[in-house]
């Protein structure tokens, strides 16, 4: 039940009423009427903008319209007031039926308390992580795993119908360059002593990776030229690489349904097929490119090449498709890519580390221009995350050489405490992640004060079992303005879940989640100061029962939001 959406419902047909007697002309759009939370919970439980929306096109005073409407709301079911504010705002106030009507609407809608139909089961595609296939996943990859997944997780539970894709890069030198390495490991399994020259990826996860090489193949290709072993070598070696990368998203509890390869983009022919599409639509010419800025070379000479005709659509100038050589620019590749997620869904969302932002306008360019606008394209940038340890920057991993691995922090921490921490900042912000403070039991670590809010409600059934109470049905009549204020704060979750989706902002949910947490636990902590009003009370078996359904209620909120993030509640702390 969306409580916004509900009297959303109920200031239409009071708007409605008014029409039909003549104070609001017939033909005005009620769309932009909107229903939320006031500024200032003093002020009431909810307001509206009305009056304010539609007065100019009614030709009526907002203040005057406000009112006449405020007398329709006051008659309406649920409201107890409806006053006027400012030059026209109206703030309502309601009973308390509402919100008891609300917490037994959290308890029978369990799990599913806050799901969406807002996404209309609309195709998205949620392309992420998608780093080179070249070692193991490092932290610098999971901070866009998590906020990738969690957005994945937070559209299907708002209605949209979801592909979480993996772009495999392994059409670049890079990988050949993994291949080589492989090689090298290769010969050390067969017992040579070898040196791993600069450049090449020294990281001990490519023993094994050898040693498998070593017993399929034997020595035959110990000295064998190049060009003999490096296609296979790449081959096996990209697809070793693939295996421990998703055996590291799954200790994040991240699984992909898509796992696309450059290689068979390139091979295929789809770049062919998209420029040629675009070129039908006179948007590729052959020209030359101005001289970088910034770039003042004196044996810089102008080259003809095949351009894309970015600029109208956006972008700042027209981009190269080819190269001088005839081969694919990596552009007229993530044309060719995006053009192939495009023919699948309706929208499309990348997550990017912040250092792709320059290539952001030349996608949504071209998305454009192949769908003719009609699939949207999105790009979440994401910050770097620093490893502190005490403060004191940690950089060294011995499975890698040369970074600490994602696997190695969630052994440490957590699955759940890396998730949401990666979600307690905006992803466009630098973040810091400390392996001291994200298990410290303090009111100051997020992923703590979520957690003890959850457990805390669990131990309330342990806390009944030894009071021995037998509870009667809860009569949430006994709840006071106090207690229901929580409940007021819950209840906004069904909203908060439709605009984070369609602001594609999962992080909204972690920090929400921090302010119910705060909320429950200035309730429980209310009850350490005075001790009638804790939740368990031996001698008023009424009262318990309510109580216990209150926190019962806001129990299964916060275990749900966690869901949607992908982050398990926990049932006791120790």
């Amino acid at each position: 039940m969306n409580l916004f959406a509900q009297f959303t419902t109920i200031v239409h047909a009071a708007l409605a009423d008014l029409v039909a007697a003549g104070t609001l002309p017939a033909g005005l759009s009620f769309a932009n009427v909107t229903v939320e939370p006031p500024r200032d919970a003093a002020h009431g439980d909810l307001a509206t903008n009305a009056a304010m929306v539609l007065a100019k096109a009614a030709g009526i005073n907002p203040r005057a319209l406000a009112e006449a409407l405020c007398a329709q709301l006051r008659a309406a079911p649920g409201i107890t007031a409806a006053d006027v504010a400012g030059p026209g705002f109206i703030n309502l106030k309601l009973a308390d039926s509402v919100w008891h009507d609300q917490i037994r609407a959290m308890l029978a809608g369990g799990a599913d308390y806050g799901r969406s139909s807002v996404g209309a089961g609309r195709r998205i595609n949620v392309e992420y992580v998608s780093a080179n296939p070249t070692g193991p996943m490092h932290m610098g990859h999971c901070r866009g795993a998590v906020v990738g997944d969690a957005l994945a997780g937070l559209l299907e539970f708002a209605g949209w119908d979801v592909t979480r894709e993996y772009y495999i890069n392994d059409a670049g030198g890079q990988v050949d360059t993994l291949a080589r390495s492989a090689h090298l490991r290769y010969r050390e399994a067969l017992g040579e002593t070898i040196a791993i020259p600069e450049g090449y990826y020294p990281g001990d996860y490519l023993v094994p990776v050898g040693q498998a090489l070593a017993a399929e193949f034997g020595d035959r290709y110990v000295g064998a030229a190049e060009s003999e072993w490096l296609a296979l070598f790449r081959t096996q070696s990209v697809a070793r690489m693939m295996d421990m990368i998703r055996a590291d998203l799954a200790l994040l509890g991240i699984h992909h349904d898509v796992f696309t390869h450059e290689a068979d983009v390139v091979r295929e022919g789809a770049a062919d097929r998209a420029i040629a599409a675009l070129e039908a639509k006179g948007l590729i010419y052959q020209g030359l490119l101005e001289q970088p800025k910034g770039e003042m070379k004196d044996d810089w000479e102008p080259v003809p090449l095949t351009l894309f005709r970015s600029t109208q659509f956006g972008d700042d100038q027209d981009r190269p498709v080819k190269k001088s050589n005839g081969s694919w620019t990596y552009f007229g590749i993530d044309i060719a890519y995006h053009g192939w997620k495009a023919d699948k869904a309706d929208y499309l969302v990348n997550i990017w580390g912040a250092d792709h932002g320059g290539t952001v306008k030349r996608i949504q360019a071209a998305v454009k221009a192949l769908t003719d606008s009609k699939v949207q394209f999105d790009v979440k940038l994401i910050q770097m995350v620093n490893l502190l340890r005490a403060g004191e920057p940690v950089k060294m991993s011995k499975r890698s050489g040369n970074f600490v691995t994602l696997a190695e922090v969630v052994e440490e921490v957590g699955k759940d405490v890396v998730r949401f921490v990666m979600l307690t900042k905006r992803p466009e912000s630098m973040m810091d992640f400390d392996f001291a403070r994200v298990v410290e039991q303090s009111r100051d670590n997020p992923v703590f004060y979520v957690q003890y809010a959850h457990a805390r409600i669990a131990s309330l059934g342990r806390k009944l079992a030894e009071a021995g109470l037998a509870l009667p049905e809860p009569d949430l009549a006994l709840l006071d303005g106090d207690e229901l204020a929580v409940v007021k704060l819950a209840a906004t979750f069904p909203r908060l879940v439709e605009q984070a989706a369609d602001a594609r902002e999962p992080h909204r949910i972690a920090f929400w989640l921090g302010d119910l947490a705060a909320a429950f636990h200035s309730q429980w902590n209310a009850g350490n100061d005075d001790p009638a009003r804790r939740f368990v009370l031996a001698d008023r078996p009424d009262l318990t029962a309510a109580r216990l359904a209150l926190a019962r209620a806001v129990g299964q909120v916060i275990r749900t939001g966690l869901a949607v993030i992908g982050v398990a509640a926990a049932e006791e702390l120790h």
